[in-house]
């Protein structure tokens, strides 16, 4: 394997201290691909970036009617959330919706990600819980899932579970990539994870905001509008208060969906404009894994493929270039996206 390109260079002070190296594809919906970085074969666990797609089965068979889900719910089923309070109610009252308990949730405990929500459980002298996790929405839809589908709930996550075939075949289905190419771990939350290629995630992205997929029936394509009207409607039920996801989909305004992934993976859905008659997907990871430069870089390849409007870059200005300050909150250095691109003429 070649060393990937550095996507972002870490500065303190006029020296570079550290470099973040990745891997990057840029895929319409036909699977072309457009532009790269490094390997767009690479192959990747997809961890929280295949949330959407998880969501899939239960809104393929009508979860949305029959429990009467509203747009911050279904956001939420697509989140990695901060376990605000907010977040929290909405957890709670999906499980309610199917009868379930915080109890049925098989991720773990863990810490509100948000500091001022932490603090408030702190001052409480409160425990985290699972609804806390960030993983939870996810989970209640997959319990409710379970439920309209007549699977049983135990072992949901569970790789042989039919739930988890179920996913495994709509993400096969979107990325074009043979299920037996698939591996299979255990991710963060306890749930099974799948392993695709960057150019098939980004495939998966660039079809979950097209007009038609091929071959995907009417349910379906409902099913896809609405997920991207979800999180375009309620963006702070799919992140949190401040963070990049939320102000990422704000500023798309319904243009795009964006979701981040543990250990430096995002993917983006960029629908058919006037400029590209077809939707375009980007997948990229970050290859340590860090997750502080992620931002600024996926802006940035937004901008290598001129799809990054100006208002959409004054908004986020701020994720742009991410500063590096000291415990004293001084500015110390900064993080500069630099991804260097190919594209499929030539050009770089």
């Amino acid at each position: 394997m070649s060393t990937p390109p550095v996507f972002a260079s870490v500065y303190r002070g006029a020296l570079v201290e550290s470099a973040h190296r990745g891997d990057a594809a840029v895929v319409d919906e036909d699977g072309q691909l457009l532009a790269w970085s490094g390997d767009p074969t690479r192959k990747i666990f997809l961890r929280s970036a295949a949330k959407p797609i998880q969501a899939m089965p239960l809104l393929d068979s009508d979860g949305a009617e029959r429990f009467r889900l509203s747009s911050s719910e279904i956001a939420l089923m697509c989140a990695s959330h901060s376990g605000e309070p907010r977040h929290v109610r909405v957890v709670r009252r999906l499980l309610d919706r199917g009868g379930f308990s915080a109890s049925s949730l098989v991720c773990g405990a863990q810490p509100p990600t948000d500091e001022r929500s932490a603090l408030a459980l702190l001052r409480r002298r409160e425990r985290p819980s699972r609804l806390h996790n960030n993983c939870s929405g996810k989970h209640a839809g997959l319990l409710l899932a379970c439920r309209i589908l007549e699977l049983p709930s135990k072992g949901y996550g569970e790789a042989a579970h039919p739930l988890q075939q179920a996913i495994r075949g709509r993400l096969a289905e979107l990325g074009s990539v043979p299920e037996g190419e698939m591996e299979v771990a255990i991710d963060g939350c306890g749930l099974s994870v799948f392993s695709a290629p960057l150019s098939a995630l980004a495939l998966a992205y660039a079809r979950l905001v097209a007009r038609r997929v091929t071959g995907e029936t009417s349910r379906q394509r409902r099913t896809r509008r609405l997920i991207l009207k979800s999180v375009s409607e309620e963006p702070e039920m799919v992140a949190g208060s401040g963070r990049f996801t939320t102000e990422f989909l704000r500023a798309g305004r319904g243009r795009w969906l964006g979701k981040e992934g543990a250990e430096g993976v995002y993917a983006i859905g960029l629908r058919a404009d006037s400029a590209a008659r077809r939707a375009v997907g980007i997948a990229f990871k970050i290859e340590d894994g860090s997750a502080r430069a992620r931002d600024a870089v996926a802006l940035r390849l937004l901008a290598q493929i001129g799809r990054l409007t100006r208002a959409a870059r004054h908004e986020l200005a701020r994720f742009a270039s991410p500063v590096v300050t000291n415990a004293a909150g001084d500015v110390v250095g900064s993080i500069d996206p630099e991804v260097p691109i190919i594209r499929r003429d030539g050009a770089s």
